[in-house]
Parts: structure tokens; sequence; C-alpha cells
């Protein structure tokens, strides 16, 4: 078990014949149970979700975007307000993303320096700056349990040098953000990043193993590298992180993602697809991924997935839901978006429950088997 005043974690089991496991991180608004799925409230809101939605698909922890909240409306103005906690009426935990994503996503809109990042708001035009101090300055004001270092990640594909120089303006910024990070109460992530180097990842999963961190992530994947090559970089970086602290394969999020990454050593995921999908008709299920908009659907009397407990599949059909989307009415994306947030929180509890029964690889073999 690893103790600080706040937050503590305990390994509660791993699988005998892969590196799942299952534990629990002690936060200072509640216990995640591992592993874990978090849905992403960027704008400090799930997208089509109340937080009595939220409440009613066992969230324990939500994301929510500091580079955003920055902008809008303002870190002064939720701490004003008591912090994110308060300001959404959430008292379960909550992590915020650094903005380090938004400078790689935003590429053609900043302008990275050694000392931070300028860049243009893309929807005002109007020109801002974040380095790490002022990175820590927004999380330490919105107050969530857990705050992201910040940090550069590199497209795909990049050439070794380019890796390098964001691998090592990282390091230095994560020192930075260290030393600009004061709340007790609150736990800095550290991002290990390195592209699609092995021995880059090797180096700097060292590196930030340096930092007596409550957990670590691993950044740089999920942006458009394929899929068995994203699997290599978790399953060859996961194990170099402590061992006996989380770690957060930052924006993944579909269930078989949340199956290789748990059978790879992760504890911790995010990402808007749950409700991204739900947007465009598309909803989860044991068979793999459909689309409500789909024909056959149009006299299918039974719910969106037969395992699912969510209200949309307690309540709803697929007809109903379908003749709903095609209507261009709002409850169809709110009724997908219940159902694919708590299949995907469902899914990853059986899986943990799975893990602790020594049962893992069957419900690994069995779900693959399916889609």
């Amino acid at each position: 078990m690893s103790k600080n005043k706040y937050f503590s974690f305990e390994l509660l089991k791993e699988d005998k014949k892969t590196k799942a496991r299952a534990g629990i991180l002690h936060a200072p608004h509640g216990d995640i149970e591992t592993p874990i799925f978090m849905p992403v409230g960027t704008h400090s809101a799930v997208k089509m979700l109340t937080m009595h939605h939220l409440r009613e698909t066992q969230a324990q922890i939500i994301l929510s975007n500091s580079f955003h909240l920055f902008l809008r409306p303002g870190n002064k103005l939720i701490k004003e307000f008591g912090g994110l906690h308060k300001w959404m009426n959430w008292d379960k935990p909550i992590l915020t993303d650094s903005g380090g994503f938004q400078v790689f996503s935003l590429a053609h809109l900043n302008n990275i320096t050694e000392d931070g990042v300028k860049f243009k708001d893309p929807k005002t035009g109007d020109e801002y700056y974040i380095n790490p101090e002022i990175s820590m300055e927004i999380q330490q004001d919105l107050g969530p349990d857990i705050a992201m270092a910040f940090d550069q990640c590199a497209p795909y594909p990049c050439t070794y040098e380019e890796a390098v120089k964001a691998m090592d303006r990282t390091h230095r910024w994560l020192e930075r953000c260290f030393k600009a990070h004061t709340r007790e109460d609150q736990a800095l992530f550290p991002i290990c990043q390195g592209a699609f180097f092995d021995d880059l990842r090797e180096k700097c999963a060292q590196e930030v193993s340096q930092y007596d961190a409550v957990g670590y992530a691993i950044g740089g994947v999920s942006v458009g590298e394929p899929t068995e090559l994203k699997n290599h970089l978790v399953e060859l970086t996961a194990p170099l992180l402590p061992h006996n602290k989380p770690r957060y394969l930052m924006g993944v999020g579909t269930p078989i993602d949340l199956l290789e990454g748990v059978k790879r050593g992760v504890d911790m995921f995010d990402c808007v697809l749950p409700t991204r999908n739900a947007r465009h008709g598309s909803f989860f299920t044991y068979e793999g991924k459909k689309n409500i908009k789909n024909k056959q659907f149009e006299r299918d009397a039974s719910p969106l997935d037969e395992k699912c407990d969510c209200y949309a599949c307690q309540n709803h059909s697929k007809a109903y839901i379908r003749h709903l989307y095609r209507m261009g009415e709002a409850n169809a994306q709110i009724l997908l978006s219940i159902h694919n947030t708590r299949f995907l929180l469902k899914f990853i509890h059986d899986m943990r429950n799975s893990i602790l029964e020594d049962r893992f690889e069957e419900f690994y073999n069995n779900y693959v088997s399916l889609v």
C-alpha cells in the first residue's frame, strides 16, 4: 500500500496469467475501485448527461479539462464558487487534464517554446499563454482530486529527434510542475511520453518514476497509431511504472481497449467516446458496437443490450430510441449516452470482479470471441 495524508492505493489482487490487477485508490472525495473508467466532462459537464444521470451510471470519478475551463468560464470564477466539486455539484473524485493534449491537438493554433505555449482560442482567436506554473495554478484553483502534469505530446508519425525533443521538454516541465504544485489534498500525476520508440518509453518511465507521485499516466497514445502499436507501447510501459501505484492510460475508452489495457496492467482510463458515439447513433453491446440508425432495429422490441442495467435498457426498446433519433429528438442522444456510459462502467466493474475471482482470462476470452 502506498500512502500519504490524503491518498492511498491498495492493490488487492493480481491475475496469475496476465498483468491485470484490481485495487482501490482512496482519494479526498471518495474511493475509486480500479480498474476504472472515467467519463469525460470537458467543460465541467459530461455531454447529454446531468449529474443525476452520472450518479445513476455509478460513475466513481469524472474528468474535466483545465484548458477549456481556463478559457471559459475561467478558473478564478470556478474558484469563487468553491472549486469544481461545488461548481458542478459533484461530490465524488474529479481528475483534470492539464492542457498538454490541447497543445498537441491545436498545433496549428499554438507556438511552443521552452517556457510554455502561446496559443489562440479556437473560438475567438484571442491569444493566451500556459506554462507548467500556470497549469498548476489553474488546476489548484479548480481543485480536483487529481491534477495532471503539463506535458508535450508528440504526433504520429514523428521522427526520433522530434520524439526526443518533446520527451525531454516534458521532463523539464514536470520538474517545474512539482515545484509549483503546493496543494497537499491534490495528487499530481506525471505523464510518461516517448512517442513510438521503445527506448524513449523506457527512459521516460524511468524518469517519471523518480517522482514519488500518487499515480502515473501513460500519454501519447491513441493519436492515430495502429492498435497493435498502441498495445505494444502499453505492454512495454505499464510494468516499468511503480508497481504499488495506479497507472492511468489517457484517452482510451472502447470495451476492447479497456480489456487490452487492463490485461497489460493499467488501472485507470478516460475517453469521450461513450457520449460522442451516442451523438452519432452508435451504442456498445456485448456483441460489438452497433448503430441505432440501422433499419434492422425499426421493429426491434429488445433493449440496446440484454445484459445492461441502465435506464435506457430497462425502460425503452431499440425501435423507440431509433424513432427518436430519426426525428431529431434530443432524448435519443441522452438515452444512448446513458447506455454507453453505464455499459463501460458495468463492463469494467465486471472485469474487476473477474480479476478478484481469478477468472479474468475467461472474461477476456469470452468478450473477444463475441466481437
